[in-house]
């Protein structure tokens, strides 16, 4: 049986190493992640290194499925000079305005440009977002295994049926199409109101080619959340392959979606009824990008925009997975369909966050309540603890016995107070990425102050109400330490947790906030109750 220096020294363990965990995890995230992410952002603005964007090489595998194989020489080099070159207004051929956004296409048959017309998807200038950086991979580009055809490909224009459409009310279709030698590639596309499109690539001879969903959006690429590539499978599973992580090609089969994407925005090419063969080829930074197999035609729909749940829901319910939440996407995927629901009623995402930690807190009373009526018997058994102590400092073994039946009398559990703080864990994380990954978020307004619930509190009025409100917590909480240098780290963790905070989304802020305003209110309740007993007993 354990002596009672160990189930304390237990407990003091297992509080520090949740508060560690919280303390590591922010750390990391501002004093390594983001110190390597404006490292990387700006040797890139001084060095602005091309992206090798080769077309793959293949070999027929004996099962007669085209493998590829990596690039290299003078045409790897010549292809992705070719292909990322600057697209200027003068190589536009086919523009199409749709309700959400204008759809630019060039004399290669690419996506030039994509510009997002609603409002709320603009910068502190005013300016419309565009998707896609000036040399950079694009969607729809057609590369070819031959290496001729494929150096032809670049240098002869597509031809189209329409310069101009308009699909802001009705779907629009057009053609284009491109005659090389030996080789004639057809696009016949169909652009709806909402954004997203249909097409299909004929080719009229059987040279292996590669359609490219293109590189990812680059509008909010940030250290918080995951970019680069994802694919999901005929077996519901998915698979994230992160910028600066792929080193050699990867390739798939059976394929539902590809979807390059940074924070809020991606790039989607889909086909539920007949999967697509992917490739992922690495970049000159080991960056993803990804290319569908081709032979005689291949066809699929497109999406280029925000990754809104309820436009990718309207698409198909299986591209709401485009979302990603990291580790804990079973539990944050629900805790924002849930919040998502609660926004439905009451129309605001500000007061929508505090409805969803009143609930949270309410499922997690009972527990709470445990423990802090635990953390109040150890309080009142401090005295008792201590004799027994004393009175067998020299005999451990019975220390303990009599340790454990001095809780087991009184009804204390000396782990009760952590196991409300360890649960929390889970939640605060799966809470973290709902609020940094919905772009639902971006441009929501809470009260006067907050303008934008998924950046930083401006004034920072919220992380300093959090710490206060930590402070006043800690104030009211029984605490049974007895070292000294534990006390003081405790004492420390308001001033720390609003340092980091300060630079948190408000929206995940307000909800520490609101979950410590909460917890203050349980902790007074209990205290108050415990003092009229003791009040009474006297």
């Amino acid at each position: 049986m354990n002596n009672p220096n160990q189930n304390n020294g237990m407990q003091k363990r297992m509080l520090i190493m949740t508060l560690v965990v919280f303390v590591f995890f922010i750390a990391y995230e501002f004093l390594v992640l983001k110190p390597q992410q404006e490292e990387k952002l700006k040797q890139q603005e001084i060095t602005k290194q091309e992206q090798q964007n080769a077309a793959p090489d293949v070999a027929v595998a004996d099962g007669g499925v085209a493998q590829p194989i990596a690039a290299h020489g003078d045409m790897a080099k010549s292809i992705a000079t070719l292909s990322t070159k600057v697209i200027g207004s003068s190589d536009i051929v086919t523009t199409i305005k749709t309700a959400r956004n204008l759809i630019q296409i060039d004399k290669l048959g690419r996506v030039a440009q994509v510009t997002l017309l609603d409002e709320k998807y603009k910068d502190e200038e005013g300016n419309s977002f565009k998707l896609f950086e000036a040399a950079q991979l694009r969607p729809l580009e057609v590369r070819f295994a031959n290496a001729d055809v494929n150096n032809e490909a670049f240098k002869v224009n597509y031809t189209t049926t329409a310069s101009n459409l308009d699909a802001t009310k009705k779907a629009q279709k057009f053609t284009m199409t491109q005659s090389l030698t030996g080789v004639t590639v057809v696009k016949n596309f169909t652009v709806y109101p909402n954004g997203h499109y249909d097409i299909e690539i004929n080719s009229t001879s059987k040279e292996q080619f590669f359609v490219t969903n293109g590189f990812r959006p680059n509008i909010l690429a940030d250290m918080y959340a995951d970019h680069g590539v994802m694919v999901k499978l005929t077996d519901g599973t998915t698979d994230l392959t992160v910028d600066e992580d792929l080193s050699k090609i990867k390739s798939y089969t059976g394929v539902k979606f590809i979807s390059s994407f940074d924070r809020y925005y991606a790039t989607v090419i889909y086909n539920f009824d007949k999967t697509l063969q992917i490739s992922l080829m690495p970049d000159a930074d080991d960056n993803p990008q990804g290319f569908a197999h081709a032979t005689n035609s291949i066809s699929f729909s497109g999406y280029m925009g925000p990754k809104n749940f309820r436009d990718l829901e309207a698409l198909n319910p299986e591209l709401t997975d485009v979302i990603e939440y990291g580790f804990f996407t079973f539990l944050a995927k629900p805790m924002f369909l849930f919040l998502q629901f609660l926004q439905g009623y009451i129309g605001n995402w500000g007061w929508t966050i505090v409805a969803l930690t009143i609930f949270i807190k309410l499922i997690l009373y009972p527990l709470s309540y445990k423990g802090m009526v635990s953390m109040q018997k150890l309080k009142d058994l401090a005295p008792k603890m201590k004799e027994i102590q004393a009175k067998y400092k020299d005999d451990k073994q019975k220390q303990s016995t009599h340790m454990m039946e001095l809780y087991k009398k009184h009804g204390a559990n000396p782990m009760g107070g952590c196991l409300p703080l360890v649960l929390q864990i889970p939640v605060f994380f799966a809470i973290y990425r709902v609020l940094l990954n919905s772009i639902e978020l971006k441009g929501a307004e809470w009260i006067m102050w907050i303008h934008d619930l998924a950046e930083m509190d401006p004034y920072f009025v919220l992380p300093i109400l959090m710490g206060a409100s930590m402070f006043l917590q800690q104030k009211i909480t029984p605490n049974t330490m007895q070292d000294e240098m534990q006390k003081k780290i405790f004492q420390m963790l308001p001033i720390i947790f609003t340092f980091f905070f300060l630079w948190f989304p408000a929206g995940l802020t307000l909800y520490w906030f609101i979950n410590n305003v909460f917890t203050i209110s349980q902790q007074y309740y209990i205290n108050t109750l415990f003092e009229k007993q003791r009040a009474a007993k006297k």
